[in-house]
């Protein structure tokens, strides 16, 4: 069990080019991977992304590429000085010939056409694919070790809140019989009162004692809680991402706990199905951070 938030790092360099990556994630239903690359590097950018998605299904992605390139890979900038003086010559005289004051900038003049000029050697792209595939799987490696120390802490959170789930349910479990005979007890104490002289094996008291019964039973619920807390056991070994699946699995323990809320027509049960309902609120926010 993983969590969701985490922040990695990594530096490789080959050539006189070197690669920083950074790479953090927090929550969010779907898998979002928002990718930063110098523009020069635009052709590998699915590749990186396609590293980070291998490892990383769910969250908000942020990956960030700082790249520190060789002599040589980079824009030169040029300045054609002749250029510059024939502008510079040429400006002065138009500004004589018009009787304009003033001297001409040097912004004026190199922002003359072909001042400043730039060569560009052909970069080889496909060659700094491996190091910056290093520096992303470092980032990488660093993100998941510490995602999975927050899912161990998160695991821990979990498997309290359903301890304590279990332990609520244990002792519904030791009520229920309890309520059936309260029943039986008040019903006949009302018939009594009434002046009906009923036993308590009378047809009548029976049938609708069974009808009671049978109208608060929840064995099938606290049996189905049971079978997921259950399964919960079994997702938490996982090491894949499981955080949707505990996700359905919350939703699931919620429909049961709200049945037994509302057949169980007993005050001590209703106070436990409350405490319930907290842990399972509280259990579905943290499965929120659980890749």
């Amino acid at each position: 069990m993983n969590s969701m938030t985490g922040y990695g790092r990594g530096e490789a360099a080959r050539g006189g080019a070197k690669f920083t990556v950074e790479i953090s994630t927090v929550n969010r239903k779907q898998a979002e991977l928002s990718l930063y690359l110098p523009r020069e590097l635009d052709a590998l950018e699915s590749r990186a992304r396609d590293e980070i998605n291998a490892k990383v299904s769910r969250g908000r992605i942020a990956a960030r590429v700082q790249w520190t390139a060789k002599s040589g890979d980079r824009a030169q900038v040029e300045i054609d000085r002749n250029l510059a003086k024939e502008y510079a010559k040429e400006y002065r005289k138009l500004a004589t010939d018009l009787k304009l004051g003033g001297e001409v900038s040097l912004d004026t003049i190199l922002r003359a056409p072909g001042v400043l000029q730039t060569s560009e050697e052909e970069l080889d792209v496909e060659s700094l694919w491996t190091p910056l595939r290093t520096a992303v799987r470092a980032a990488l490696k660093e993100l998941l070790a510490m995602r999975a120390r927050e899912g161990a802490n998160l695991k821990k959170d979990l498997q309290k809140r359903v301890d304590a789930l279990q332990k609520s349910v244990k002792a519904v479990k030791r009520q229920a019989p309890r309520t059936v005979r309260r029943h039986r007890e008040a019903l006949l104490d009302r018939l009594n009162q009434s002046g009906l002289d009923l036993k308590l094996d009378d047809e009548r008291v029976l049938k609708e004692v069974a009808l009671f019964a049978d109208r608060i039973d929840i064995t099938e619920e606290l049996t189905r809680l049971e079978s997921h807390f259950g399964q919960f056991a079994d997702y938490a070994k996982s090491k894949g991402p499981v955080g949707r699946t505990l996700d359905f699995l919350s939703q699931e323990m919620n429909r049961e706990v709200n049945t037994i809320g509302s057949k169980a027509n007993d005050p001590l049960i209703s106070r436990l199905v409350v405490a319930m309902k907290s842990e399972l609120e509280k259990f579905r926010e943290q499965v929120q951070n659980v890749e």
